[in-house]
């Protein structure tokens, strides 16, 4: 359950929902919030919900572990996550000892910051344990990101109900899980919604890029961590060169993740015999440029959806953690797109189907078949429909400041 805060205006609680506190929201209150991001993707939602706080309480604090963007955002950053964004058994076995220290250090900054709130975003496994210790020491927890109970170990519903106050979803159909074990939960709106815009028109990004719109572009999208550079940059650079082989005069673009160093990518990109234009900061005027894009499975997939581009997916992971994917994931797809929608409406090249053959098969079918490629982007624009209008960094911020000043939500509603 939650505690009042002493001393603090509470609002009435009507009928499981908090009533809006009008008076407390234009409090100035010394509000302090524990952040907890350990992938890019989570330190981007955390950047954009501390903007929307720090709009309706100036003075709140924020701290944790993340990135470049929470920093940048104003959050004071204790630990940099870069160097544990990884995925899959084998790699999490790799980086245990420094996963352990950064758990360490955020359990630390629980008990001597002593915060109003922590807010735990994604990174599923560490944050579950965050959290856990954080009820212990009596803080509330705000879960942003559902793990995926729609795809695997669903009784973790029960477990993660155990060690939050709340849990915000970023997709509509995942109250029913949370709903069905009284777990408090939130549809927030997916926060990719609201982010998904280039600063410029597709005219001026081609002209600002020097690209040429009367020949083809492909966008290279090999993710944002480090170890999915190393396994699928290289096939996804031979599947270019062979569709350059057959449409020589195709042009190829990447946006470079924050996360990842030039070296990284210089060391492969010296390696290719095609011109593979290199652009920072700027992913969706990138995108939009695009007539097909290569891309990992994740965020990224929804992201190109948004902009209803069309693209393969294309994924590899160690082998150990595949065969316990295959072994404990109870969903037909991997690609985000194709699970909103319902059915396969994006190639998923997964594990040894991911070979630079398959990218190309695929990507010059959408470059070559008008009919192929704008049946792909109406099943995109659905996606983008079903995703709603967004609002979710806003809305974000609207849920922790009603978890910190006002009464609790009863459970099981939302």
């Amino acid at each position: 359950m939650w505690e009042r805060p002493p001393g603090r205006e509470q609002s009435c609680a009507v009928r499981g929902r908090v009533a809006a506190p009008t008076a407390a929201f234009e409090l100035t209150l010394n509000l302090k919030i524990l952040f907890s991001a350990g992938e890019s993707s989570g330190d981007q939602h955390a950047a954009n919900m501390f903007l929307e706080l720090k709009k309706q309480q100036p003075d709140l604090q924020g701290m944790g572990m993340g990135g470049a963007k929470m920093a940048q955002a104003g959050i004071d950053i204790r630990y940099d996550s870069a160097n544990i964004g990884v995925i899959g058994v084998v790699e999490v076995i790799k980086h245990y000892a420094e996963i352990r220290r950064a758990l360490k250090l955020m359990q630390a900054l629980i008990k001597t910051e002593r915060p109003d709130l922590l807010v735990c975003v994604d990174y599923k496994e560490f944050n579950f344990k965050l959290a856990r210790y954080a009820k212990q020491q009596g803080i509330k927890v705000l879960f942003y990101v559902s793990p995926q109970v729609w795809a695997w170990r669903p009784g973790r519903v029960k477990a993660y109900g155990k060690v939050i106050d709340m849990m915000a979803v970023i997709f509509p159909f995942e109250t029913a899980y949370y709903d069905a074990e009284s777990v408090p939960v939130r549809y927030v709106g997916h926060p990719s919604v609201d982010k998904v815009h280039p600063e410029h028109s597709k005219e001026d990004d081609l002209a600002r890029f020097g690209l040429d719109k009367n020949q083809p572009i492909v966008g290279l999208l090999p993710g944002s961590r480090v170890n999915e550079i190393k396994r699928m940059l290289p096939v996804m650079l031979a599947a270019a060169e062979k569709v350059q082989a057959t449409l020589p005069g195709c042009q190829f673009i990447l946006p470079q993740a924050d996360s990842i160093s030039d070296s990284l990518l210089d060391d492969y990109l010296r390696q290719t015999k095609i011109a593979i234009t290199v652009i920072k900061n700027q992913p969706y005027d990138v995108i939009q440029c695009c007539d097909a894009v290569m891309t990992t499975s994740g965020t990224a997939t929804l992201e190109i959806a948004l902009l209803t581009v069309p693209m393969v997916i294309a994924y590899k992971l160690s082998a150990l953690t595949y065969w316990l994917g295959r072994w404990l994931v109870n969903t037909p797809f991997i690609g985000l797109p194709n699970i909103v929608s319902g059915k396969l409406i994006i190639k998923e090249l997964i594990q040894h189907e991911a070979t630079a053959e398959n990218l190309s098969a695929e990507v010059l079918w959408i470059l070559t078949d008008k009919a192929y490629a704008e049946a792909m982007r109406q099943n995109l624009a659905q996606v983008k429909q079903q995703l709603g209008q967004g609002g979710g960094s806003k809305n974000m911020a609207q849920l922790a400041l009603e978890m910190i000043l006002t009464e609790p939500l009863e459970r099981g509603k939302h």
